[in-house]
């Protein structure tokens, strides 16, 4: 994990001096909100412009695969892109905002942790244990309810998260049509 979190201070460092704004989520983010779990591949929504690529490009350098056409592209089209981090093979996704309600929502929201590990500390944006938690449901409905992993990660933050801002996901749960499978999480992790 510890090549993960050096990756992910990498990246976002260089988002943050390229002017990038930007929120962790995924597994990583679910990991520092609920109960940590190895991944090899990092998730990053990050809003892009194409004056940011070259700048980013060059902060990354050579220790990173990054195809700047292929980033340009993913900007036209608000779709993502991805990063290799050459020495440990560590994939960072790179995804835009998309222009839902929801998802713009989710990336005004933003939640900072200090990353002590590996040296020098380093604030870190990442998406709220809220959004999270819903972009994990989405996942795990969208997979059709098969991924134990998925299903993990919401367990694991709601067993963790004691202050989660219930008016929040419920508003947001029913919007998405995933209020029933969160009432069976919840269920599920009070029985842990």
């Amino acid at each position: 994990m510890n090549e993960t979190l050096q990756v992910l201070k990498t990246v976002t460092a260089a988002l943050e001096q390229a002017g990038v704004p930007y929120r962790v989520g995924g597994s990583v983010a679910s990991s520092a909100l609920g109960v940590p779990r190895m991944t090899l591949d990092i998730d990053i929504v990050a809003d892009l412009r194409p004056h940011h690529i070259a700048p980013l490009a060059k902060l990354l350098g050579p220790d990173f695969y990054f195809d700047t056409e292929h980033a340009l592209e993913a900007i036209q089209r608000r779709s993502g892109f991805n990063l290799l981090h050459f020495a440990s093979a560590i994939k960072v996704d790179l995804f835009l905002p998309q222009p839902t309600p929801f998802e713009q929502s989710a990336f005004a929201r933003e939640l900072r942790i200090t990353m002590d590990e590996p040296a020098p500390p380093q604030s870190i944006a990442f998406s709220t244990a809220e959004d999270t938690l819903l972009h994990k449901l989405r996942w795990y409905e969208l997979g059709g309810r098969v991924s134990e992993r998925q299903w993990g990660d919401v367990l694991g933050i709601l067993r963790v998260q004691t202050h989660l801002d219930w008016a929040y996901l419920r508003h947001w749960a029913a919007a998405l049509g995933l209020l029933g499978l969160l009432e069976q999480a919840l269920r599920e992790a009070e029985a842990l």
